[in-house]
């Protein structure tokens, strides 16, 4: 095949899909008027299972959440933290759960020069760069990653990669998945961050929130193991610490684009299986959603 065959054939066809899924449905929001005009928060709630993101929403334990929207169903993107992020990070976040072909997601951030076509679908912001941090950051974001489990801890060649995608990066000690107040540790050390940040520069935000992995046991009294209700108890604590970060954002910045959603969730005995890193329907089956904060 020649050159000019092959890029024809890198370009058009996977465009003629993703046409397809233009004509089927509207995209829920367009990028193209979000980027630039305001803050993008990132949050990952790491681990979150969606039956149980779902429980509680229904219950009424998640109000901060709550108040965005429900909880759309859907698959995710790698089984374990590491793939999960490459391919988020990339552009590729979760896709609803009943796609049955790559024309069926709904992308904010297209990466032009994967071979999927120079123009992206509608709604869609195209970037340039190997991650959507560097194509934000193209466009003037300053890009901030506060890490939580040890894939953002900076403590080994491992734990650099993450961060080493966004212009400034934090993680201590106090962010780790064995402390219980790690998620207001991170709130607390954001807050601070944002009194000093300039005010006429967007920021891109992305938070590993990492209290709802493993352990979560100490949410419940008397638990000595995790479990399914303490992996709930979690993610109640977890809510309470996002409506003070988004209640302060929008003091401090004002309005923001939030993209919050699980990277995978994970087992707690169903089918003989435990945690995550497996392909179970568990593991793959992820919340999302995003809003206008």
């Amino acid at each position: 095949m020649s050159d000019t065959l092959e890029n024809r054939a890198k370009e058009d066809v996977p465009m003629g899909l993703f046409a397809m899924s233009r004509e089927k449905e509207a995209p829920s929001v367009d990028m193209n008027q979000i980027v630039g005009e305001k803050d993008i928060l990132f949050i990952c709630l790491d681990t979150l299972r969606y039956d149980a993101a779902v429980e509680e929403e229904q219950a009424g334990h998640t109000p901060v959440l709550n108040q965005y929207g429900p909880w759309q169903k859907c698959q995710a993107p790698g089984n374990f933290t590491y793939p999960s992020h490459h391919a988020m990070f990339a552009g590729f976040l979760p896709c609803r759960y009943e796609a049955k072909t790559v024309a069926d997601r709904e992308l904010l951030f297209f990466p032009a020069q994967i071979g999927l076509g120079k123009k992206g679908p509608k709604g869609a912001f195209c970037f340039s760069g190997s991650t959507i941090m560097e194509g934000l950051q193209k466009e003037g974001y300053d890009t901030w990653c506060v890490g939580g489990v040890a894939f953002f801890d900076k403590r080994s060649d491992l734990g650099q990669v993450f961060p080493g995608y966004f212009k400034k990066s934090y993680w201590n000690p106090s962010f780790a998945c064995p402390v219980k107040d790690s998620t207001k540790n991170q709130v607390d050390f954001l807050l601070k961050r944002l009194e000093k940040a300039e005010k006429d520069q967007p920021i891109f935000l992305y938070l590993n929130v990492d209290a709802i992995h493993y352990p979560n046991y100490f949410y419940l009294e008397g638990v000595s193991h995790d479990n399914l209700e303490s992996h709930k108890a979690a993610l109640r604590y977890v809510d309470g610490e996002l409506g003070r970060l988004f209640g302060e954002w929008k003091r401090l910045r004002g309005s923001a684009f939030v993209i919050c959603c699980s990277d995978h969730g994970t087992c707690y005995g169903e089918d003989g299986c435990q945690f995550h890193g497996i392909n179970h329907p568990i593991v793959n089956t992820v919340p999302y959603k995003h809003f206008i904060l």
